[in-house]
């Protein structure tokens, strides 16, 4: 009986909050594929299965990668399938049924609370049931006001049933980073210099891609600056907002502004891509597109054509991502900005990693540094298989793979031609991009913890580096 019962502990133990998170969206892609592989799902018949389990995978992971033309090859129930796994990958599948626990006002186990402290990426569970409502309603605010708006752009071309329900898609498919659209093969290009759409759809990617921990710290914040202060003043309001805000707002704002820049100086005199709008045209290009890669998937120019030093830069921000507890990916803003303080503070010769004023831990460094470094080596490692099994161009392989690792969505035109070991390797990407970052953290955390007060320290040794 003991043995039984050791046995089993030592199975849920095993089987921890961190690989239930892992599985939910193992399971989800898998049941999202078999429906869209059914007959009631499909335009064409004949499409393999493999095609079907890639966009599963790139819907539940809010990439945008698809073989195939969604708006061609998928009936309303199949699209409806995608738009349901859009909103579970978004949002996590344990996330949505503890929210169906919340409102039913059902309390929240103690294993419950452990699997939304880390689906959700919070540092305690304090306030969990708390936080799920926050999230719930700001999901639902960000994505009916933009369904909204866009209804603005939808009916009036294609009539109020089916404006409305464009509207509702790109607005659900825009906050979750998602990158899908049912509007054809041309993605937002015939909305090239569309001024209101660019800016509503941007908007929704930016919210979604700044992190629910950022919206609560500024709805948060906001209370109590009314409370004692009754003249607003931006930049006394900025400073009681919490490190991890600040870093978020710094650090997002200035990628978007430095990638509408880049993106802007390299293209501007490339014809096949915005050589031939008005300056401010071709500034809204580069801007939503900077927007876009971080980490979003809709594109307003034909990224095929896009100059090779283009493509390079839009590698970078890709990786980046959006920031954590958000719906983007990327290995997220914050563990890119500690890196760069981290490397900044060994110039200075500084044992410490300083950010406005504040000391990170030895643990969060450390964290961020190997997120980033494993981050990159499964990218390199995809990029291998790639370049053996597909004859492309290696700038759009390596484009693809950092499009697929982060959960971006964008392509060069390549996603349709790929081997089907090609797809098979994007898809791993995407499912490790989805789930990866958050599973490391976790995981580098434990250990940590578990190692803190047993490490054995040996004597020190030096060796030669560089």
């Amino acid at each position: 009986m003991e043995a039984i019962e050791l046995s089993k502990n030592k199975k849920k133990k095993s089987f921890s909050p961190t690989r239930r998170i892992a599985f939910s969206f193992f399971v989800v892609i898998i049941i999202g594929s078999i429906l869209l592989s059914l007959p009631i799902s499909n335009h064409i018949q004949g499409t393999p299965y493999l095609d079907h389990l890639f966009v599963s995978t790139s819907a539940t992971c809010v990439t945008g990668l698809v073989p195939i033309v969604v708006a061609d090859q998928y009936t309303l129930v199949g699209q409806l399938v995608i738009i349901a796994l859009i909103q579970i990958g978004g949002l996590g599948f344990l996330t949505l049924l503890n929210m169906m626990l919340v409102a039913l006002k059902k309390k929240l186990s103690y294993t419950n609370k452990i699997i939304m402290q880390e689906a959700l990426n919070k540092s305690s569970m304090k306030d969990i049931a708390s936080y799920i409502k926050r999230v719930i309603k700001y999901t639902l605010f960000f994505e009916g006001v933009g369904a909204i708006l866009l209804c603005f752009v939808f009916i009036p071309e294609y009539g109020i049933g089916k404006g409305i329900y464009y509207g509702i898609f790109h607005s659900i498919s825009a906050f979750c980073n998602a990158g899908f659209d049912i509007l054809g093969d041309q993605s937002l290009i015939p909305y090239q210099t569309h001024y209101f759409l660019n800016f509503v759809i941007s908007g929704l990617i930016i919210a979604g891609g700044l992190g629910f921990v950022v919206w609560v710290d500024l709805r948060m914040s906001w209370r109590q600056y009314k409370e004692k202060f009754k003249i607003f003043k931006l930049r006394t309001f900025l400073r009681s907002l919490s490190l991890h805000t600040k870093i978020v707002l710094i650090s997002t704002f200035s990628l978007i502004l430095l990638g509408t820049i880049g993106i802007l100086v390299l293209e501007y005199h490339n014809v096949k891509t915005i050589g031939n709008l008005s300056f401010f045209d071709k500034v809204l290009a580069s801007y939503f597109q900077s927007v876009t890669l971080r980490t979003a998937g809709f594109a307003t120019i034909n990224l095929a054509y896009v100059y090779d030093p283009t493509k390079l830069l839009m590698c970078i921000f890709m990786f980046i991502g959006g920031s954590p507890a958000g719906t983007a990916g990327g290995i997220k803003t914050v563990t890119f900005t500690i890196t760069l303080f981290y490397i900044y503070s060994l110039v200075l010769g500084s044992n410490h990693v300083k950010i406005l004023k504040r000391t990170i831990s030895d643990q969060v460094v450390k964290r961020a540094l190997t997120i980033g470094i494993v981050s990159f080596f499964i990218s390199i490692l995809g990029l291998f298989v790639l370049s053996i099994s597909e004859n492309k161009q290696f700038i759009d392989l390596v484009f693809e793979v950092f499009s697929a690792f982060a959960t971006v969505g964008v392509t060069a035109g390549l996603t349709p031609l790929l081997t089907n070991i090609g797809k098979i390797v994007i898809i791993i990407l995407m499912y490790i991009g989805r789930i990866g970052p958050i599973t490391m953290v976790l995981i580098f955390a434990k250990r940590y913890k578990q190692m803190k007060g047993k490490d054995i320290a040996y004597p020190e040794s030096d060796v030669l580096i560089g």
